[in-house]
């Protein structure tokens, strides 16, 4: 029965009548238009107070969190009450009015008396429900009015859409019977009074009023309510009864009628009706919403009389109908009270969204006003204008609802309606939003309006006909010379150039500048101006509107009257003496007045002229202009710049055509694109032979900061808003300007001097304090009139730029993109919006609603055709995407926007290739983030949460590594910490979990293993070094060997897809567990998130998402649990990695002791506590390596999971006390390796052995225990043989390979790193993991530099370029380029240009893997800085040698930061040669520094000893410098020998050349190395054997030491 119930309730008919009261749903209504009918009842007006304020609270709302869904709930529980308890008592609901209801019980006079009783009765009922609440801090009140008597009921409209009014005192009554009540009450009108039953209530007066009050129903003692309320109901038509009777309105019950529907469907607005046939629910109709009302208020003559009035009525609600239907606005409400009939206007209803809306609400309200105020026995007509966010929504109960608008501009709007009676008014943001000339707007003295604190300024609309306004159609832009036009510099090019040609040649130019609205035409227009100004030519400028297009001729009239001169002139007989002056031997006197009605002027209309047709006088005027332009333009040149040129009238284009045909002129326009094909003339122009069309596109993100830094007057911007602005504007100008204008009105921008940040203690929160700085051509336009102003701009505490709501102007935009589709694909931006940014088909198809793959696909299409999404096919095509910035100029010879009209059938056929494009793609992106966010902000708070578990419950199926990873964690074992699973388990789910983290089924341990005899066997005692080394180097041949891509089950078919997981399933979970209000479960994939992006050598990102997680940390201090605990230990263990490769080791030391804390594993404070712990570790280590030979069960996964954080910490600490040379701080090192050592023994874990053996083996060779540090290798190598080669077990023989090659590199043993590195690099691109081959090539390359092997260098260095252009990984280019600058500076040849290397420098030096990454870019810059040294070009030198101090305080133990402190090193002996050549006075006390720096560099330098040459040999040459040859001489030959140790052919045969030209005589020119740059040969001839290799070592770099008397 219910669901019969059900599925007639969802019946079309039923759903329409919901929105209707029952007097239209069954009433007998003539089909006449007008029609009246007449009869008796009682009328309720219920108000409730306190939602407008509430509405302006929520539309101002900072964060997206805030808005509809609050409001909505609020409302409708108040709304939804009253309704269900009117329902109750028989009541008909007629109207919703925003936040108040009327109702209506129906019956015969003579039940009038009865039925007010039981009104009131419902009335106090109502009160008691609520009586005073306060909801969101808001005080809502109730006031109630009750009127009874004769009412009459007025039917209008068209074919299309009716309305119905109740008209009469009764009405006029209950609404002044309402205002006078306060909270609580209820008030009765005179006539109500009258008609009730006195002896049933108790009433007070009211002083001065025969209105009274009720205070409550005195029902005699044997009354019986019940009985008296079922007799009242049955003289009411529709009251449910019998089988009925438990149901709240008869009409749920309707049957299907289609004649029925029909009729009724006219009573609701065509957006609801298309939501109610798509079957769409209520609440997402519900939204707070940009939107522009105009209320219409029209005072009758014999206001009274219906029969007088509907005449009047109906004719103007057709014509408002029909102009609102042209426009795209919609009647949403009409009402009938005591100050006339008012028509409430909306535009912007969702699905009606249109870009001029504000001037198609005002075009609408002239119209409507003109039409009224001539319809018969209307007197007055009054028109309230305004714009803004208001709550656009349904209100009501389930059974009786509305849509309704509420909010501070529907009053306002309201308002202004009755207190400037008679005009046409409207506010100041629909004054400014219009876009019109001012010269339409009147400003109005400001009056008292009720309820509205400050409107803000009023202005009267006089209509919107153009008139020539001389003087006011200029450009409307400023040009500043201290503010330059940013990212335009190709398109002002392109116009010079276009110019010179114009200036030079006897033809006409038509240069167009076509791009959409916010992209900076007008801007770029006005510095066109400026720059076309000179001598024998004249420019000519003007701005056109949108109401300029709809007047003949309009353009050509501002044209002329500029070139006659008649725009300065102030009075009519100015303008007379001009065109005389000017005319006078080319037209008659006669003629003369044919200027009168273009130009304003009265000349005296002679009889020729009176009896011209309108055409001929057109005619006349377009040969007498083309007489005047072709006399003006022999004496000079003329430019005509037209901004907004899409509002150029028909017959100005015609008259242009022939212009540029018969006068040579330059035009330069510049327009949006056409909507509509273009007139034939238009077209014409477009494709003549001397028309440039050029498409403005986005600026770049440079250009985007540059801007913001110039705006907001400051040297820098934070990272974080830097790249809020460059995602959210999408590079387009107005874009960024709004979010700009949003952040400060949130006042989320605090600023600070830049003197004072940089002298702030390092400290996590300024971690990256580095801000976005402008570009170094912006300085000289910088502040340049406020000395000493280098302040900064900062973000205020606590602020979330990702949650902020986007600014109304923006949201506006993305509206009218979303109502202009289907309500289909509306529903799929919506969905998709939940989503994110970023989203695959698989998770949309997953959350749509009763979709087809087929449906989606289909949809998903359009909208890439329509440009709201992009599709790629993997996550590298997406980020390669994200990384290209659009070009912004391309020149075209015709408009995009003519296109050649393409066929349905082409038309299918291209949104088939596209679909199946789309079907090849799998992951969707957002164009505009702005969509996406808007999108989003239309769902409601219970909607949200459910479509948010939705997308959680599937992403967490794929939260983990790919299957090339094997499935693990980023962080491992971190899912046992704590319960984080939505979904139940299944046994494949338990399967895969537990074969991610190591475990093995019986299959894989008795798998082949390497087929090596036992280890005891391989490295016995008596081999000797190089048995070793051979054994070892074979053993890796064999594994390459057998790890041939034939082996599907060891070698992977795809490569790492990790980046991929990362942005497609972490981070999104993260945010909907937020969302969810699960703050557990998104820190948890927080942390995943940041651990990822370590692994990516991302630390910015990694800095962000740790940012997010502490915040929910300090929301879940109170749970002091284990999992609490753990998961704050791996927050700051994973600080502590980001602070290390930061360099900032004090502070990434006091992270990992804390995590370490934090994780039971005590690590000691003073040297005493230290000794002590050293025995106890070295005792559980003999305990652990006892165990290893026993078969014990591993660790529980609690237990695994701590110890594998506790490792992770110990072997970032042993580097970091590594670091610092006092002497005590190698012990702590030791006690750190060692307990990285013990913590993996306990783990039982193979891999974490392995590496713990290898970091001990380093740490041993850096302390210089010579025999100890062989042994662990060998145990390291010992422990991979038994391992299946399979999974994780070849991952970690090729770990093996890499780190023992890298380390091998670290302590100068190039050829066995050589050869190690190969085998690894093999690996690793066998195992189609690019990252890591990436790290063995970039230390590879760097031995084979060292050794000269240049062929098989440069093999290697195209494997690095294949890896950052397939993978898009900036950090293998800008490694690549780094070893490509010593090419030319040590090497003697060109593998790619210097220009090429500064490119990538220039280009990629802000990029923030880049940035935060301690090393790669100060060797970049330091290899710069050497560059200009050696060319003497010391002002190119200074900027790269500056750029590089704040990065040499980054230490890190990595060869990266030593390759680049050497250069930095070098770039600065180089600069002290200079300051010794130019006898500077502190020299010598700078070369001692610089000697002392050195010496420290290789005191502390052991972490890298394949450098100490290159330091020696600088330290030798500060000695020769200084004159210091005894020093020189001993730092030479240990520089010498330890080149020859290492077998560092580089640097021994650049010390050979240097020490034989020290010790010559010869002298060295200048000019040298300048000369030597221009024979240093590329790599083809060196390659190919046309350069010897005598020849390449000329080419080499020799150090002079000319400046002093030579010692020796």
């Amino acid at each position: 029965m219910n669901s019969q119930k059900e599925e007639l309730q969802d019946r079309a008919i039923v759903r329409i009548a919901a929105h209707l009261p029952d007097l239209i749903v069954y009433g007998d209504i003539c089909p006449e238009r007008p029609s009246v009918d007449y009869f008796d009842g009682v009328l309720m007006f219920v108000d409730i107070s306190g939602f407008t304020a509430m509405t302006e609270k929520f539309s101002t709302a900072m964060y997206m969190d805030r808005g509809a869904e609050q409001l909505v709930e609020i409302l409708n529980h108040y709304i939804s009450a009253i309704v269900e308890k009117v329902l109750i008592f028989g009541g008909d609901i007629l109207k919703f009015a925003g936040d108040a209801l009327l109702a209506l019980w129906k019956v015969e006079r003579k039940q009038l008396k009865n039925m007010i009783t039981v009104v009131v009765k419902c009335s106090l009922e109502i009160h008691e429900l609520f009586g005073a609440q306060e909801s969101e801090g808001l005080d809502v009140r109730v006031k109630i009015g009750l009127a009874a008597g004769h009412i009459s009921m007025l039917v209008f409209g068209d074919e299309t859409r009716n309305f119905f009014l109740v008209i009469g005192q009764t009405v006029n009554d209950v609404r002044l019977a309402q205002n006078m009540a306060h909270m609580n009450d209820v008030i009765l009108s005179p006539n109500c009074w009258q008609l009730c039953d006195r002896s049933m209530i108790e009433i007070e007066r009211i002083p001065d009023q025969r209105a009274v009050k009720v205070n409550f129903l005195k029902l005699p003692p044997t009354f019986n309510f019940d009985e008296f309320f079922t007799k009242c109901m049955t003289f009411m038509d529709y009251y449910p009864s019998g089988d009925n009777k438990n149901l709240l309105r008869l009409a749920c019950m309707l049957e299907s009628d289609p004649h029925l529907e029909m009729s009724l469907q006219k009573y609701v607005m065509e957006s609801i009706s298309k939501q109610i046939d798509d079957k769409q629910l209520r609440g997402y109709l519900s939204e707070l919403r940009p939107v522009t009302i105009v209320f219409v208020n029209l005072v009758f003559k014999d206001q009274d009389k219906v029969e007088v009035i509907s005449s009047a009525i109906q004719d103007a609600s057709v014509h408002i109908s029909s102009v609102l239907r042209d426009l795209r606005g919609q009647i949403n409400k009409v009402f009938m009270f005591d100050k006339g009939c008012s028509f409430l206007c909306v535009f912007g209803f969702p699905g009606e969204k249109a870009p001029d809306e504000v001037t198609h609400a005002l075009e609408s309200a002239v119209g409507i006003f003109d039409f009224c105020s001539q319809v018969h026995k209307i007197h007055t007509v009054s028109i309230g204008v305004a714009s803004g966010t208001v709550f656009c929504g349904i209100v009501g109960h389930s059974v009786r609802h509305e849509y309704t608008v509420i909010g501070q501009k529907v009053n306002i709007a309201a308002r202004m309606m009755m207190c400037y009676p008679g005009i046409v008014t409207c506010d100041s943001v629909t004054y400014n939003s219009s876009n019109l000339p001012a010269y339409f707007f009147k400003e109005l003295p400001k009056r008292a309006m009720k309820g509205v604190a400050d409107s803000g300024p009023v202005y009267q609309c006089l209509g919107l006909n153009e008139k020539v306004m001389f003087g006011m159609a200029y450009l409307i832009c400023n040009r500043s010379e201290a503010y330059p036009l940013l990212g335009r510099e190709k398109e002002l090019k392109y116009f010079q150039s276009t110019m010179k040609e114009f200036l030079t040649s006897n033809c006409s130019r038509i240069l167009m500048y076509e791009g959409s609205s916010g992209y900076g035409k007008s801007q770029l227009l006005m510095e066109i101006e400026y720059l076309s100004q000179g001598e024998n030519h004249r420019t000519i400028a003007i701005a056109l509107t949108k109401i300029g297009f709809h007047q003949n001729f309009y353009t050509i009239q501002i044209l002329m009257a500029n070139v006659l001169g008649l725009d300065t002139c102030k009075h009519y007989k100015e303008r007379q003496a001009n065109i005389q002056n000017r005319v006078t031997t080319m037209l008659d006197e006669r003629f003369y007045c044919i200027f009168n009605d273009i130009f304003h002027v009265q000349f005296p209309i002679s009889r020729e002229v009176s009896k011209m047709s309108s055409r001929r006088k057109q005619k006349q005027l377009e040969a007498l202009f083309m007489k005047i332009l072709e006399k003006t333009v022999k004496q000079e040149r003329i430019i005509f710049i037209i901004d907004e040129g899409q509002f150029v009238d028909s017959a100005s284009w015609a008259f242009l055509e022939k212009l540029i045909r018969t006068v040579p002129v330059f035009l330069i326009m510049s327009l949006s694109p056409f909507v509509e094909t273009p007139c034939e003339a238009a077209n014409s122009i477009i494709k003549n032979r001397n028309t440039t069309y050029v498409t403005l596109g986005a600026v770049q993100p440079s250009d985007i900061r540059n801007k913001v830094c110039l705006d907001l007057n400051v040297k820098g911007i934070p990272k974080e808003l830097d790249l809020y602005l460059m995602e959210g504007s999408c590079g387009i100008p107005f874009y960024c300007e709004e979010l700009l204008k949003n952040l400060e009105q949130h006042r989320v921008l605090v600023f600070q001097s830049m003197e004072s940040e940089e002298k702030a203690n390092v400290t996590w929160n300024n971690l990256f304090k580095s801000v976005a700085k402008p570009t170094e051509d912006l300085k000289s336009f910088t502040l340049d009139s406020e000395e000493g102003n280098d302040e900064v701009c900062k973000l205020a505490s606590g602020v979330r730029l990702k949650n902020l709501s986007p600014p109304a102007t923006l949201k506006e935009i993305s509206l009218v993109q979303l109502d202009s589709m289907s309500l289909s694909h509306q529903m799929l931006v919506r969905c998709a919006a939940i989503t994110g940014l970023t989203f695959t088909t698989e998770l949309l198809f997953e959350i749509l609603p009763c979709w087809n793959m087929k449906m989606m696909i289909k949809a998903l299409a359009t909208l890439v055709q329509s440009n709201i999404f992009d599709c790629f096919r993997n996550g590298k095509e997406l980020r390669v995407a994200l990384k290209q910035n659009s070009s912004s100029f391309e020149v075209n010879y015709r408009s995009l926007s003519l296109k050649p009209m393409e066929g349905h059938g082409e038309e299918d056929e291209k949104l088939r290739e596209l679909e199946s494009e789309v079907i090849e793609c799998h992951i969707i992106r957002f164009c505009r983030p702005m969509m996406q966010k808007t999108a989003y902000e239309l769902w409601l708070k219970d909607q949200k949460v459910t479509m948010h578990l939705k997308c959680a419950r599937f992403l967490e199926e794929n939260a983990h590594r790919c299957d090339q990873c094997y499935g693990r964690e980023f962080i491992p074992y971190h899912h046992f910490t704590m319960d984080i699973r939505l979904n139940s388990l299944d046994m494949d789910s338990i399967r895969r979990m537990a074969k991610s983290q190591g475990f093995k089924t019986e299959e894989e341990i008795n798998f082949s293993r390497i087929e090596i005899t036992r280890k005891h066997e391989i490295f016995s005692e008596d081999l000797s070094p190089e048995e070793i080394r051979e054994k070892i180097l074979s053993f890796f041949d064999i594994i390459v060997t057998k790890m041939s891509p034939s082996q599907e089950d060891i070698v992977p078919l795809e490569t790492c897809q990790c980046e991929e997981v990362l942005e497609l399933v972490l981070m999104p979970l993260a945010y909907h567990f937020l969302a969810l209000g699960e703050n557990s479960k998104a820190l948890y994939y927080f942390l995943e998130t940041a651990s990822a992006y370590l692994k990516l050598e991302d630390n910015y990102m990694a800095y962000t998402y740790l940012n997010e997680g502490e915040r929910l940390l300090k929301t879940l201090k109170k749970k002091k649990s284990w999992s609490h605990t753990f998961e704050l230990a791996t927050f700051c263990s994973l600080k502590g990695q980001v602070c290390f490769n930061m360099g900032q080791m004090m502070l990434a030391k006091k992270m990992l002791r804390k995590a370490l804390r934090l994780l039971n594993r005590i690590f000691p404070y003073n040297f005493v506590s230290m000794i002590f712990y050293t025995h106890v570790e070295k005792n559980r280590h003999l305990y652990y390596t006892g165990l290893q030979a026993q078969e014990c069960s591993p660790p529980g996964n609690k237990r695994l999971a701590e110890l594998y954080q506790q490792a992770i910490c110990l072997s970032f600490l042993w580097k970091i006390y590594r670091l610092n040379y006092f002497f005590h701080y190698k012990y702590y090192a030791h006690l750190a390796a060692l307990m990285g050592l013990t913590t993996a023994l306990e783990m039982q874990d193979d891999f974490q052995i392995i590496k713990a053996y290898l970091d001990y083996a380093l740490h041993q060779q850096l302390a210089g225990y010579e025999g100890l540090w062989l042994k662990h290798e060998i145990m390291a190598m010992e422990q991979i043989f038994n391992l299946p080669l399979k999974g994780r077990g070849v991952e970690t023989v090729a770990y093996v390979a890499d780190t023992l090659g890298c380390n091998k590199f670290l302590m100068g043993h190039l050829d066995l790193a050589i050869d190690l590195g190969s085998r690894a690099q093999k690996m690793w691109s066998l195992l189609r993991n690019p990252y890591k081959q990436s790290r063995v090539l970039r230390w590879l390359s760097r031995c084979l530099y060292m050794k000269n092997r240049y062929k098989q260098l440069v093999q290697v260095l195209g494997f690095l370029w294949d890896i950052s252009v397939a993978e898009g990984h900036i950090f293998s280019r800008a490694f690549f380029y780094f070893i490509c600058l010593d090419l030319m500076l040590y090497s003697g040849f060109v593998y790619r240009p210097f220009s090429e290397c500064m490119e990538f420098i220039q280009e990629s030096q802000d990029n923030r893997i880049l940035k935060f990454q301690s090393g790669i870019l100060l060797g970049l810059y330091s290899c710069v800085a050497i560059w200009y040294a050696r060319l003497q070009e010391w002002g190119d030198f200074q900027i790269f040698f500056n750029k590089t101090k704040h990065l040499v305080p980054r230490r890190t133990p990595t060869t990266l930061y030593y390759q680049g402190i050497c250069r930095y090193m070098e770039a600065q002996v180089l600069h002290l040669q200079k300051q010794i050549e130019e006898q500077s006075e502190n020299a010598q006390d700078r070369g001692v520094e610089l000697l002392k720096n050195l010496e420290t560099l290789v005191s502390e330098h052991n972490i890298s000893l394949v450098m100490s040459p290159r330091l020696y040999h600088l330290m030798a040459y500060v000695c020769i410098l200084m004159g210091d040859g005894q020093n020189c001489d001993l730092f030479l030959n240990t520089a010498l020998q330890l080149a020859e140790a290492q077998g560092n052919l580089l640097e021994l045969g650049w010390l050979s050349m240097n020490r034989e030209r020290w010790y010559s005589s010869s002298q060295i020119t200048e000019d040298t190395w300048a000369q030597t740059l221009q024979k240093l040969p590329p790599w083809e001839k060196v390659v190919s054997g046309k350069v010897n290799a005598q020849d390449i070592q000329k080419n080499k770099f020799l150090m002079r030491v000319n400046i002093l008397d030579n010692p020796f």
